[in-house]
Parts: structure tokens; sequence; C-alpha cells
């Protein structure tokens, strides 16, 4: 049970630096101090920091995935309120105190050089995952190819979260929103 909560813990502190400064601004020493554990355990339990940021995006896609599975009965069968919600959850969240959009993103961009990290396969998982979802709202909500729509809305919102974050501009959220609403009502 010990080596699980101190598994635990390295992942929480890795999470908070990564998420906050990056990934090659922060050092193994940093996480094992926030994390209270000396830097030979942290490698006992993670071969190194490429494996760790890996096992910490793991364990956030997987949580991710619990909340966006637990908050599903908010979106109807209606597309508009689907995209609606959305892009609100994007424009509300990026308004909280020191937002750095998604971390999946910002972490895997970081490792662009690198494609074969295995932080690059979990991103791209995650990723899939949530395209998926999209596409099993569009379906519900009977759109047109809900699994081109689910990309086209990936798309849009990957989009708006960086032009939010570079802007300052919120209110990409709501224009990405609209674009996403006449891509729904498309019918071939």
């Amino acid at each position: 049970m010990r080596q699980s909560n101190t598994r635990q813990s390295i992942l929480e502190a890795a999470y908070n630096l990564f998420y906050r400064r990056g990934f090659s601004r922060v050092s193994v020493d940093e996480i094992a101090d926030l994390a209270k554990v000396t830097k030979r355990t942290l490698y006992y339990h993670f071969k190194s920091k490429d494996e760790l940021l890996a096992s910490m995006l793991d364990f956030q896609r997987e949580l991710a995935i619990a909340h966006i599975r637990k908050h599903e009965k908010r979106y109807s069968r209606d597309a508009d309120d689907v995209i609606g919600i959305l892009f609100s959850e994007l424009a509300r969240w990026s308004k909280r105190r020191g937002w750095a959009g998604t971390g999946f993103t910002r972490l895997v961009m970081e490792l662009a050089d690198l494609p074969g990290h295995p932080a690059r396969a979990v991103a791209l998982r995650h990723k899939a995952e949530v395209e998926n979802w999209y596409a099993e709202l569009l379906s519900k909500a009977n759109v047109f190819s809900p699994s081109e729509r689910a990309r086209e809305l990936a798309l849009l919102l990957e989009g708006a979260t960086a032009l939010i974050l570079i802007s300052g501009d919120r209110s990409y959220a709501d224009t990405a929103a609209r674009a996403a609403k006449r891509l729904a009502r498309n019918v071939r």
C-alpha cells in the first residue's frame, strides 16, 4: 500500500510541476522534493524522467476520461447544445487563474522533435479517446458523418485553445463554437 501512495505522490508532484512549467524546465530533483521522496525512491518507481512523464500523462488521461464520462449526462441529444457546452466549458476553463491550456498538447509540443517519446503515444491515445467521445455525442444527436464532424470539432477546440493562450482573447471559443455548429448542420 505504501508503494502505491509513494508512486501516486510522485505522479501528482510531476503533474503539478510539468503542467505549470513544462517538461524540460523541471528537474527530477524538484519532483522528488515536491513529492517528499528521495531521488533514489523516484527512480525506484520510474526508470527515467521520460517514463515518469508518460506514466503521469497516462494517469491524467484516465482521470480526464473518467471526468468526461461522469458529466456526460449534461450533454443533450441536440448538436448545438453539445457544441455550445464544449466551447463554453473551454471559455470557463480558460478563465481559471494560471490556466495554460491542455497539458497533453503542451507537453507533446515540447517533445515535437522526439517522435518516439512514450508520452506522445499516451497523448495520442487520449486525443483519440476524446475524439471518439465527440463522435458518440454527435451520433446521438443525429449529426451526419459524426466521426468526420468529431475530427473537425477536435481541431476547432484545439485551435481555439491555442489562440486563447496566445492572445488571451476568450471570444475565440465563441467563434469556434459558431463554426462547429455550422459544420454539424452540414448535410451533404
